[in-house]
C-alpha cells in the first residue's frame, strides 16, 4: 500500500481494486503532528479521480455486488473485521502517526468501535425488511427496500478510521458501493483499509479511496450527477456547501456536524465523577470531538469548587509522543487548528473571562496546546457560543435549573448535552427539554453503535449508527400485484 520514497511514504489512490496515482500526477505532503515532520506524500486526487472511483462504483454496483446475496455480503463483512482485527497494530501506529492521537486511545476506543460496527452491520446485512400491507383485498401490496447506489462519503480528521466505518459498515451491508473522501490530514488508514476491504474478498469498485482536498475533491464528489447519496461529517459551513452541491441531481445528504456541548453539573452530583467526566469530555482527543463538554455550565454552589478541581486535573495531564501509552493528550492536527485555537484563548481572555489552568501552546515542537480552562465565562462571549475544537473548557456560573436550560439550549448547535444530579425527577425534566440528539445522565461522552447518533439545527440532520442507518442507504419501494376481484 505505501512505499519508501526518499525519506517519506507514498501513497496512492486505491481506485477499481488498484493503487494508481493521480490523473494531475501531484502529490500533497502529510505531516506528523508531533513532531511537524512530513510523515507522507500523498496522491491528490480530484474531479477527473473522482469521476474514475464513480464509474468503477457504479459499475461494482451493477455488477458483481449488486447480484450477491445479502448473506454473502455479511459474511465478506465479517471476513473484513476479521483482517482488520489482524493488523490492528498497523492500524493503530499509522492513524497514531497521521493523526497524533494517542496509542492508548487508538487501541482502547477507535479500533473496538471499528470492529463493533463492522460486525453489527455484517449482522444486519440480510435483515433489512420490507413490509406486507393489505391496502385492498384485490391487491397484494407490499414493501421492500433496496440500495441507494453510489454513495460519497466524506470523512474529517478527527477520527479518520472510526468515522470513516460508520459510513463504509452500512453502507455497504446495504448493498451500496461508496467512494470515501478523507480528510487530506488523515488519508493513511482509509487508503489501508480499502486494501484489507479487496484482501477480505470485497470486489474491486465497491470500496474506493480518493484522498484530496475539499475543494477539488469533495467538491467533484458532491456535484457528480452518478452519486446517489452524500454522508458527511465536519464544519457547518462545509456541511452547506454540501446541500447547495447536491441540489444538481437532488442527491440524498446526511450530515453530521458540529456542537457546543452543555455538561450541566447540579450540587447534588457526584462532583468526583462529574469533574472527571467534565476533564474528559473536553480534553479527549486534544478537544477535537465534535460532541465535546465544551460549556461546563456549574451551579452556583459548587461552581468554585469544581473550577478548582478542573484546573487541578488539566495540569496534571500528560502531554508528549502520541505513540508512548503513558502519554494521555496528543497534539492537535495541524499548525492551522493549533493557531486557531490559540487565537480563541486570547480572544477568551480579551473578553474578561480568566484562564484558571493552560491558555499557551505546550512546548516547541508538535502542535501542542496545554489543556486550558477558563472561568468567570458568560454566556454571550464568543468562546462560550463558537466551536474551538480544542481543549478549552469554559466553565459558566448557573443559578437554578430554569437558568440551565436556557444556558445549555442557548447556541446554535444540538448535539449533545450532560446532565449531572442526584434528582431523578430533574434528570427527566432535563432530558426532555434539553435541545440535543444525546443526552447523557450522570456520564459524559459514550457512544454505541446500536443507538442513534446525530444532531439538529447547525449540528446537521439525519442520523447515523442502529437500524436507521439503514434508511440512509436505502430507498423503499413499492409492488402492487393486482389478484382480481376479491
Amino acid at each position: 500500500m505505501i512505499t519508501e520514497d526518499v525519506s517519506v511514504l507514498t501513497a496512492d489512490l486505491l481506485i477499481h481494486g488498484r493503487r494508481v496515482a493521480a490523473a494531475s500526477r501531484r502529490y500533497f505532503e502529510s505531516l506528523n503532528p508531533a513532531t511537524e515532520e512530513v510523515l507522507a506524500r500523498i496522491a491528490e486526487g480530484d474531479a477527473a479521480d473522482i469521476d474514475a472511483a464513480v464509474r468503477s462504483a457504479r459499475e461494482a454496483f451493477e455488477g458483481a455486488w449488486g447480484q450477491m446475496r445479502a448473506a454473502d455480503r455479511g459474511d465478506l463483512l465479517l471476513r473484513f473485521a476479521d483482517l482488520i482485527r489482524r493488523n490492528e497494530s498497523e492500524l493503530v501506529e499509522m492513524e497514531s502517526l497521521d493523526s497524533g492521537k494517542p496509542v492508548s486511545t487508538i487501541r482502547r476506543q477507535d479500533l473496538p468501535a471499528v470492529l463493533d460496527t463492522l460486525k453489527y452491520y455484517a449482522g444486519l446485512a440480510d435483515k433489512i425488511n420490507g413490509q406486507v400491507i393489505p391496502a385492498r383485498p384485490d391487491a397484494l401490496t407490499f414493501t421492500v427496500r433496496e440500495p441507494m447506489g453510489v454513495v460519497g462519503a466524506i470523512v474529517p480528521w478527527n477520527f479518520p478510521l472510526m468515522i470513516a466505518m460508520w459510513k463504509i459498515a452500512p453502507a455497504l451491508a446495504c448493498g451500496c458501493t461508496v467512494v470515501l473522501k478523507p480528510a487530506e490530514l488523515t488519508s493513511l488508514t482509509a487508503l489501508r483499509i480499502g486494501e484489507l476491504a479487496l484482501e477480505a474478498g470485497i470486489p474491486a469498485g465497491v470500496l474506493n479511496v480518493v484522498p484530496g482536498f475539499g475543494k477539488t475533491a469533495g467538491s467533484a464528489l458532491v456535484n457528480h450527477p452518478d452519486v446517489d447519496k452524500v454522508t458527511f461529517t465536519g464544519s457547518p459551513g462545509v456541511g452547506r456547501e454540501i446541500l447547495r452541491g447536491s441540489a444538481g441531481n437532488l442527491k440524498r445528504v446526511t450530515l453530521e456536524l458540529g456542537g457546543k456541548s452543555a455538561n450541566i453539573i447540579f450540587p447534588d452530583a457526584n462532583l468526583d465523577s462529574a469533574v472527571k467526566a467534565a476533564g474528559a469530555g473536553i480534553f479527549f482527543n486534544s478537544g477535537q470531538v465534535c460532541s465535546a463538554g465544551s460549556r461546563v455550565l456549574v451551579h452556583e454552589r459548587v461552581y468554585n469548587e469544581v473550577v478548582e478541581r478542573l484546573s487541578e486535573r488539566a495540569q496534571r495531564m500528560r502531554l508528549g509522543d502520541p505513540r508512548d501509552a503513558a502519554t494521555s493528550m496528543g497534539p492537535l492536527v495541524s499548525a492551522t487548528q493549533m493557531k486557531r485555537v490559540l487565537d480563541y484563548i486570547e480572544l477568551g481572555s480579551r473578553e474578561g473571562a480568566q484562564i484558571t489552568a493552560g491558555g499557551a501552546r505546550y512546548g516547541e515542537r508538535g502542535y501542542f496546546v496545554a489543556p486550558t480552562v477558563f472561568a468567570g465565562v458568560a454566556h454571550e462571549m464568543r468562546i462560550s457560543q463558537e466551536e474551538i475544537f480544542g481543549p478549552v473548557a469554559a466553565v459558566i456560573r448557573f443559578t437554578d435549573e430554569t437558568d440551565a436550560i436556557r444556558l445549555a439550549n442557548g447556541t446554535s448547535y444540538s448535539l449533545a448535552a450532560g446532565v449531572w444530579s442526584a434528582d431523578i425527577e430533574r434528570v427527566h425534566r432535563l432530558a426532555r427539554k434539553l435541545k440535543a440528539g444525546t443526552v447523557w445522565i450522570n456520564t459524559f461522552g459514550p457512544t454505541d453503535v446500536r443507538l442513534p447518533w446525530g444532531g439538529m439545527r447547525d449540528s446537521g440532520f439525519g442520523r447515523e449508527h442502529g437500524d436507521i442507518a439503514i434508511e440512509n442507504f436505502t430507498e423503499p419501494k413499492v409492488v402492487w400485484i393486482n389478484t382480481g376481484r376479491p
